[in-house]
């Protein structure tokens, strides 16, 4: 595979950018090698810098659920690019984007558009404290929730990527005000509210964990989580940035039937443009400027082009329900077909899958929080990774990511997707 160009790119980045990038994981840090530079992407493939085709399984961590470049989403932006890209003040498709979600998903009374995820959980984090007029918050080890402050104590993903689990910067006063669970444990949710009774605004969770991987809650765990809200008069706050509209209409909230205080979202409701949102119970987000004290504002909230493309991707999402179908089946079909072909080797292995998210976890081990991720064959995955590109498939570059399917993978994709497999184990488990 020819990527002259993606290392010269690389080569001048690392003169120009942090790490030679712009978000961390890109770097490939992980599973070794440079990392190749996109130029373009079109239907379920990339195409990099070199001309290099590949089949794309990350999705911009999740938002192409229908693919790259659909006709009806970029139409939509194209059409609104004519209005110019940026108004500074309200525009009819914030009010039509506003009404869909809070149609979609019914905990949602009221919402409030932001430009990423972590702006909306670092926004849900302020309002939970000031409604409840408390300080501490509740966050589970290997889940992220962005880079606030707030969040990166024991976080995963790109953090644990780079072996710093813990960033500097944190002040000791913020880590002291983020208590950290184990993912899955509710006795250790238990213990840490008792130890901190009437102290704990929010407790906030990825409801399917997407940053250490793909793994599930265990059954009655988030149902637990509810319930020691509910007594204990703590926030639930769902964070759905990965999840919402992706594993159904309502996010994991209606996928396991239960219902949290605040959401937070992203990604698919941009339909891969910048875009984050939070809401929740009516009586919360009330709270919020300029209905009321809690402050938060942004100049490029509710832009008008990445309202469009949101909106067309609703749509899309809304008219065509039999979308979550065909996206069940076909992370079925390659799931299925990963686990024949290792189970040929008899090699050792966990896969988790969730609606259209799995993750293939190199060990013999249960894997269901970040402690049991960790003791997974990271190398191996490492190796696997780099088989895997040489062939074609464009893997998370982390043990630490989820894999997104979308609806444009079809038979040859998804044979294609388990050739390569085939071929990659055979090399790195032989």
């Amino acid at each position: 595979m020819n990527r002259n160009n993606s290392d010269l790119l690389f080569s001048r980045a690392l003169k120009l950018m942090p790490g030679g990038v712009n978000s961390p994981v890109r770097a490939f840090k992980s599973v070794g090698g440079n990392p190749l530079f996109i130029k373009k992407a079109k239907g379920a493939y990339l195409y990099d810098e070199d001309g290099n085709q590949f089949i794309d399984m990350i999705n911009s961590w999740g938002p192409m659920i229908l693919g790259h470049g659909h006709p009806k989403i970029t139409a939509a932006v194209s059409e609104a690019i004519k209005d110019s890209l940026s108004f500074g003040a309200p525009g009819k498709r914030e009010v039509e984007i506003a009404s869909m979600i809070i149609e979609m998903v019914p905990s949602i009374d009221m919402v409030r558009m932001v430009n990423s995820g972590t702006e909306a959980t670092l926004s849900a984090i302020r309002l939970a404290r000031g409604y409840t007029g408390k300080d501490k918050i509740i966050k589970f080890e290997g889940c992220y929730h962005g880079h606030a402050d707030s969040f990166l104590i024991a976080a995963g993903s790109g953090a644990a990527t780079l072996g710093v689990p813990d960033s500097p910067g944190v002040t000791v006063g913020t880590a002291a005000d983020t208590l950290t669970a184990t993912y899955n444990d509710l006795q250790a949710v238990k213990t840490l509210v008792d130890n901190n009774k009437g102290n704990i605004a929010a407790i906030i969770i990825e409801p399917v964990a997407g940053n250490m991987g793909c793994i599930p809650p265990l059954p009655g765990f988030l149902k637990g989580l509810r319930e020691i809200c509910d007594k204990e008069k703590i926030l639930l706050i769902f964070d759905e940035v990965m999840t919402g509209f992706r594993l159904s209409p309502g996010g994991a909230q209606e996928m396991f039937q239960v219902t949290p205080d605040l959401t937070t979202l992203g990604k698919i409701i941009g339909g891969g443009m910048p875009v984050g949102a939070y809401g929740g119970k009516k009586e919360i987000m009330e709270n919020i400027a300029p209905a009321g004290p809690i402050y938060q504002a942004g100049t490029l909230s509710g832009n008008p082009v990445a309202m469009a493309a949101g909106i067309a991707m609703l749509k899309q999402l809304q008219e065509n329900p039999s979308i979550y179908q065909t996206l069940r089946e076909t992370t079925d079909e390659i799931t299925e077909g990963l686990k024949n072909i290792l189970n040929s080797f008899g090699k050792d292995y966990t896969l988790h899958k969730c609606g259209s998210m799995f993750s293939l976890f190199f060990t013999e081990n249960d894997v269901t929080d970040f402690s049991s991720a960790k003791q997974s064959d990271t190398a191996l995955f490492g190796q696997y990774f780099l088989k895997m590109l040489e062939e074609g498939i464009y893997l998370p570059p982390s043990q630490f990511e989820a894999v997104f399917v979308s609806t444009a993978l079809g038979k040859k994709e998804i044979n294609n997707i388990l050739k390569a497999a085939k071929s990659a184990f055979s090399s790195v488990l032989i």
